[in-house]
């Protein structure tokens, strides 16, 4: 699959110049903001380095249905024309954002970052609860509006909510009889993602639920990650076509099929 983007120059200062309204653009990570990742403990030497990274820049809708031009997230540089697409078609559908920002600004802190309602992606991390490196760590994991779409996980006998007042979001039904609507719920969007080879959405699991999490498969991380970028960017590219060519099979609205998402990651 081929795509033509814009790769503006970076700037010199820590964060990168703000794109034109409208502007949405692709940008390598300045030697600055580099070290600011470093210095936020954003960035700790783990699976991916800045070479590897891209900041993805994007106006979105936020829930007052108002128009943003500073969307901002960091992702590797093989997904990075795929991310740009999600929130581009994110805002043509009017999918409400609250805010996008980079984890330099929460030192790194994903309790922090989610308690602010902030869509985020490239934090070197390890999974919640320790062990592997998340799939943030590499760059090909987004969380989406975690206030509406918290991380839900056992404690004992009870049910631990991440970020607290997203207990109010822990019934999923969108349409209540009664009840306003509340939009900014990630089922509305999980095949979005999906068309972009972000395949693997956390309302899939068991414990933890994490509703707010779209990620790529640890194998095909791991490829990416020892890919040059060439060949990176044509594994993904490869995934996300055959994805695509299987979903045809299916409604355009419905969600991901199983089969499809199986055998679009398996066969590199």
């Amino acid at each position: 699959m081929a795509s033509v983007l814009a790769f503006p120059l970076a700037a010199s200062t820590a964060v990168a110049r703000p794109a034109a309204a409208g502007a949405d653009s692709i940008i390598p990570i300045s030697a600055a903001f580099c070290q600011d990742m470093r210095a936020h403990h954003v960035l700790n030497g783990g699976k991916v380095g800045c070479d590897r990274l891209r900041l993805v820049k994007f106006s979105f809708v936020d829930f007052d249905g108002k128009l943003h031009h500073d969307g901002e997230i960091v992702v590797m540089d093989a997904a990075a024309p795929h991310v740009l697409r999600i929130f581009a078609r994110l805002r043509k559908m009017r999918f409400p954002i609250a805010k996008a920002r980079p984890m330099n600004g929460y030192e790194g802190d994903d309790n922090a970052s989610m308690r602010d309602n902030n869509s985020s992606a490239f934090n070197d991390r390890a999974v919640t609860g320790g062990g592997n490196s998340s799939l943030h760590a590499y760059g090909l994991a987004i969380d989406l509006n975690p206030l509406q779409n918290p991380y839900l996980s056992r404690a004992g006998d009870g049910l631990k909510v991440a970020p607290p007042a997203g207990v109010d979001f822990i019934n999923r039904l969108n349409e209540r009889p009664g009840k306003p609507a509340r939009p900014g719920m990630a089922e509305a969007v999980v095949r979005v993602f999906a068309d972009e080879g972000f395949m693997i959405w956390g309302g899939y699991w068991d414990d933890p639920i994490d509703y707010q999490h779209f990620q790529v498969s640890r194998r095909l991380a791991e490829q990416l990650a020892a890919a040059s970028p060439a060949e990176a960017a044509r594994l993904f590219d490869a995934v996300v076509e055959r994805f695509r060519k299987c979903q045809q099979k299916y409604s355009a609205t419905a969600m991901p099929n199983p089969a499809c998402l199986d055998r679009a990651d398996k066969s590199n």
